[in-house]
C-alpha cells in the first residue's frame, strides 16, 4: 500500500482551482419546507449532526494558520492557503443553512456557541482542547517536525478522515434514503469532495515524512493512542441525552467499524500498519 501513487501539494492546487462552489449559491427553499413538516424525532437528529459539523468547522476553521506558517515549500504553502480559504467556506454554509432553515439569522459565533451545547464531552475535548493545544504548539514552533507531525495527525487523519468521513457516509445515507433536505446534502457533499482533497494532503505529507523521518512513526502512533479512546466515544453519539442515532438505520459497532476500516487503510498507505500501535 506504501507504494500508491499520492498527489503532491501542486497536483492538490491545480484540483482545487478547478473545484470552486459558492456557499450561497445552493438551493434551501425545499429544505425550508421539509424542515417545518419534518417528525420531531428527525428534526433532534438532524439539529444535532448539524450541531456537531457547526462545532468541528469552527475549529479547523480558526485553528489552521500555524499549519500554513510551517510550510516546507511555496507549493505546500499555496495548497495549505486553499485549505483554509476551504474551511471557511464550509463554516459559511452551515452558518446559512441555520439562518435560512433552522433558525433566525445570527452571527456565527452564536450559532457555534448554541451547538456546543449539543455536542457530547469526548467531541468537545477532541476539538476544545487536543485540537487547540496541537495547533497553539505549532504556532510556537513552525520549524519542528514532531509539532508538525502531531497536528497533522490530529487534522487530516483523525478529524477530517476518521471522524469527518465517516459523519458523511452516515449522514447523507440516511437523508438520501428519506429524501430530506436535498439542499443541504448537496452543500454536505460539495464539502466531502474538498475534505477528501485535504485528507490527500494529510496522508501524502506524513507518508513522505515517515519515509524520511522514520523516528516521526512513533509520533503518528503516540498521537492516535492518545486520542483514538476520545474519538471512539465521540462516534458513539450524543450519550443517553441525544438523539436516537438508531434512526439513522445503523448501530454504534457499524459506524466504528466503518471508521476502524478506513483509518487502517489510510496507516497503511502512510508507512505505519495500525498493528504497531
Amino acid at each position: 500500500m506504501s507504494d500508491i501513487q499520492l498527489n503532491d501539494p501542486q497536483t492538490l492546487y491545480r484540483r482545487w482551482e478547478d473545484s470552486q462552489w459558492n456557499p450561497f449559491s445552493i438551493d434551501l427553499d425545499r429544505d425550508r419546507e421539509q424542515w417545518e413538516a419534518m417528525a420531531e424525532e428527525d428534526r433532534a437528529l438532524i439539529y444535532w449532526a448539524l450541531s456537531s459539523l457547526m462545532v468541528a468547522e469552527e475549529r479547523i476553521t480558526t485553528k489552521f494558520s500555524g499549519l500554513v506558517g510551517a510550510h516546507c515549500s511555496e507549493e505546500e504553502a499555496t495548497f495549505l492557503s486553499t485549505q483554509q480559504v476551504d474551511e471557511a467556506r464550509h463554516m459559511q454554509f452551515y452558518a446559512r443553512f441555520r439562518d435560512e432553515v433552522i433558525a433566525s439569522p445570527e452571527v456565527i459565533a452564536a450559532h457555534v456557541a448554541r451547538a456546543r451545547e449539543q455536542v457530547s464531552d469526548a467531541f468537545r475535548h477532541i476539538f476544545d482542547d487536543e485540537l487547540v493545544a496541537a495547533h497553539e504548539k505549532l504556532l510556537a514552533a513552525p520549524g519542528d517536525l514532531a509539532t508538525k507531525v502531531r497536528f497533522v495527525t490530529i487534522y487530516h487523519l483523525i478529524l477530517e478522515s476518521t471522524l469527518g468521513l465517516t459523519s458523511f457516509r452516515f449522514i447523507t445515507g440516511y437523508l438520501e434514503e428519506q429524501e430530506l433536505l436535498t439542499g443541504f446534502v448537496d452543500g454536505y457533499s460539495k464539502i466531502h469532495h474538498d475534505e477528501t482533497r485535504h485528507i490527500g494532503y494529510g496522508v501524502w505529507f506524513l507518508r513522505e515524512t515517515v519515509r524520511e523521518h522514520p523516528e516521526q512513526a512513533d509520533t503518528v502512533r503516540q498521537t492516535l493512542r492518545d486520542l483514538l479512546p476520545s474519538v471512539a466515544e465521540a462516534l458513539g453519539g450524543a450519550g443517553d441525552e441525544g438523539p436516537d442515532l438508531e434512526r439513522l438505520g445503523v448501530g454504534t459497532d457499524e459506524v466504528r467499524q466503518f471508521a476502524l476500516d478506513g483509518l487502517t487503510r489510510r496507516l497503511g498507505i502512510i508507512g505505519v500498519p495500525i498493528e504497531t500501535l
